[in-house]
């Protein structure tokens, strides 16, 4: 599990501290480093699997494209380097990348300095999800409905991905038609009469069926084209109880962009770690309620989730669970619970970030100025008061 991350002089962060937990969640407005603090993760995972040494970062990754040094090194640093104190399953790593030199500055990757380094053990190497293969990234520009989906057997069969380029979950299609008859674990299956397996394939048109109703999902294998992505739609209109079969990009926008999300949680076994960029994109409040449920309940059971988010519904979402928790209902424990908002200091033009406490009935007594505070402005301007 990540702990904590402690971040020096990368991008807008001359000095952030988060302190992770079962579900994190990093808030705030545009352009004030939550996506940064998500992309050194990212970094660090690639530099380890590309040639398992962490000695060069590339800074055009397959997953994060940041540049070169000169655009990962805070402005108004001293030094040509930045440091991660990373701290996984309780123990601690020091990271420091350095570019010393004009040339350096503008390469596209940057080298570790390994007599100031302390590298992870082997055991948290071959154990922590961030290095292995229970790791998914779904960013914010994921793929909508295409008329067709990639295939690649090695990426899905050997290193278990839904995403490669800049998590697009390129082949989350291909994923859930490989491991459909996965076994979801039992905290985050639905089972009722009407659902009654609790395979991959099945859970999730359950959970897509809680965001849209009356759904049914059909996937067509087309050889070395990929695969089809087909919906149908349960109706009194039709003999069969169903219409004729659409293409996703014929169906509403929503029901695709969300089922990345459904396919990398309800595949994760407890310990996994999963980063998900706006999770609410292209969702109605009520669908984005349902999945907030979905992320609450699969970190409490054990699978390590990070969001990062400009939803209120999201917010909302995860204090509605913690107070179900507290009624003896499925929720999430508000002490598994870390949210996080971000705001810049002008002044030295860097992040500053402000963990947000969860109180007893999932309230938040005292958030801080721009915290999803934009409903109140404008209720009290159309309110007069």
């Amino acid at each position: 599990m990540v702990n904590e991350i402690h971040i020096q002089n990368f991008k807008s962060h001359k000095k952030t501290d988060i302190v992770f937990n079962n579900l994190t969640v990093l808030c705030g407005n545009n352009g004030v480093g939550k996506s940064s603090a998500i992309q050194l993760l990212l970094l660090l995972r690639e530099a380890y699997l590309k040639d398992r040494s962490f000695n060069i970062m590339d800074l055009k990754s397959n997953p994060v494209k940041v540049g070169t040094p000169n655009d990962a090194i805070y402005e108004f640093s001293a030094s040509d380097s930045f440091q991660i104190d990373l701290k996984l399953n309780d123990e601690i790593s020091t990271f420091l990348y350095e570019a010393n030199s004009e040339d350096a500055k503008i390469k596209t990757f940057i080298s570790l300095n390994q007599k100031s380094s302390k590298l992870p053990s082997n055991h948290i190497l071959s154990s922590e999800s961030l290095f292995t293969t229970y790791f998914q990234y779904i960013s914010a520009a994921r793929l909508g409905p295409q008329e067709k989906y990639e295939k690649d057997d090695k990426i899905v069969d050997v290193h278990k991905q839904i995403s490669v380029i800049e998590g697009k979950a390129e082949y989350f299609v291909h994923f859930l038609e490989r491991y459909k008859d996965l076994e979801v674990i039992k905290e985050i299956c639905i089972l009722n009469d009407s659902v009654k397996f609790s395979d991959l394939s099945t859970q999730v048109i359950a959970w897509e069926n809680c965001i849209g109703k009356g759904i049914n999902i059909e996937i067509e294998d087309i050889g070395k084209l990929g695969f089809l992505l087909k919906y149908n739609f349960e109706t009194d209109a039709s003999p069969t109880g169903r219409t004729k079969s659409f293409e996703a990009t014929n169906v509403g926008f929503g029901l695709s962009y969300v089922m990345p999300i459904l396919v990398a949680i309800l595949s994760a076994q407890k310990g996994a770690l999963i980063i998900i960029e706006n999770p609410e994109a292209h969702l109605h409040p009520n669908g984005i309620a349902k999945l907030t449920e979905l992320i609450c309940i699969a970190t409490q059971a054990g699978i390590q989730i990070v969001l990062e988010t400009h939803s209120d519904h999201i917010i909302n979402g995860i204090l509605v669970q913690c107070k179900k928790f507290e009624q003896n209902e499925k929720g999430i424990d508000r002490n598994n619970v870390s949210i996080y908002q971000f705001d810049r200091d002008e002044n030295e033009h860097c992040t500053v970030s402000t963990k947000i406490a969860v109180e007893e009935d999932g309230l938040i007594r005292y958030p801080p100025k721009g915290f999803f505070d934009q409903f109140t402005i404008d209720r009290k301007f159309l309110m007069g008061f």
